[in-house]
């Protein structure tokens, strides 16, 4: 399963999606978690002090890397050159797997090991200084994109992308890529404006959603966030003492982590396991051709300088069931 993890700065998202994958390596589930954020804090959050944290390989180095091993021998794409974010797999394309080595984890994961066992961990890489001025970190992040275009997983297979902060990921059709999405919000007016916006560009793509009340403090908090977004509030979340001991980089076994924090994981991955049995591969496979076609009009083909339009194979359809060429 695909599962984001959005919401707006300060909502405390980075630190869910890492409770969220302590909670799933717990429970003996293969993940790749993917810090997508322009703020990387995943790696600390998931135990990596400072300079394992800077060593992690940014996966907006590897771009070319990552389009050529995904290009493979599909011949409607003709250079690595001519790919962008958005460019959907066909016949011969290379598909990643949670469970499998290839050329693009061994450039762009690395193992972490947590109490319960071990998780792959990728990062688009920071907003540096050279890119003040020049560069979008949309750029950035479209190799996550690229990447989840081309990755298929199975129902006890994880990948966590931990998003970066706002609605920026509906920039692109990235927000279309994941089987459920929870919106981290406080319960305050701004905590749950970036909710609004995500309802509001979602409904029309039929996008799992589902909000995780965090930082509530008693009952009004939770009423409060019952009135704004109702039925949408799957679980809440208080203090945490394991948390609090986390941040100052001295965490507890996860075994010790509150009970009640506990449960609202198990929903978190509850509803998660039942967003799977609604995917519909054909429509994410059209969503995907909809937002390519839309990328390449507005911007893809003047950048390449070629049609992009017939990067698509109208034949292929995503799926459990894709042939994966194997690297010659």
């Amino acid at each position: 399963m695909k599962i984001a993890f959005v919401g707006k700065g300060g909502s405390g998202k980075t630190t869910l999606s890492s409770l969220f994958i302590r909670h799933l390596a717990a429970n003996e589930a293969a993940v790749v978690a993917v810090d997508a954020d322009i703020n990387q804090h995943l790696g600390a959050a998931l135990g990596l002090d400072e300079a394992e944290a800077a060593a992690l390989p940014a996966m907006g180095a590897h771009l070319t890397l990552i389009k050529n091993y995904l290009r493979g021998s599909n011949r409607r794409i003709v250079s690595a050159e001519t790919m962008i974010k958005t460019t959907p797999p066909g016949e011969g394309s290379r598909l990643l797997r949670v469970h499998e080595d290839n050329p693009v984890y061994d450039a762009c994961a690395r193992t972490v090991r947590l109490d319960d066992g071990d998780i792959r961990l990728m990062a688009t890489g920071p907003f540096t200084e050279s890119d003040l001025g020049v560069s979008c970190y949309h750029s950035k992040v479209g190799a996550v994109e690229l990447c989840l275009n081309h990755l298929v997983d199975g129902p006890d297979e994880y990948v966590v992308v931990d998003m970066t902060a706002g609605s920026d990921s509906f920039a692109s059709g990235m927000f279309t890529r994941f089987d459920m999405t929870f919106l981290v919000a406080e319960p305050t007016r701004k905590g749950v404006s970036v909710y609004r916006q995500y309802k509001e560009y979602a409904r029309d793509f039929g996008i799992a959603l589902k909000v995780v009340g965090n930082k509530v403090q008693g009952q009004d908090d939770i009423d409060f966030l019952h009135e704004e977004v109702g039925d949408d509030l799957l679980v809440t979340l208080g203090h945490s003492d394991w948390v609090r001991a986390m941040e100052k980089g001295r965490p507890p076994r996860f075994e010790q982590l509150e009970a009640k924090n506990r449960m609202s994981l198990q929903a978190l991955q509850n509803a998660a396991e039942d967003s799977h049995g609604l995917r519909d591969w054909e429509r994410y496979t059209r969503q995907m051709v909809h937002f390519h076609l839309k990328n390449a009009e507005s911007w893809g083909n003047a950048k390449t300088g070629a049609d992009l339009a017939a990067q698509v194979d109208p034949d292929f359809v995503m799926g459990e069931h894709a042939a994966v060429p194997q690297p010659s």
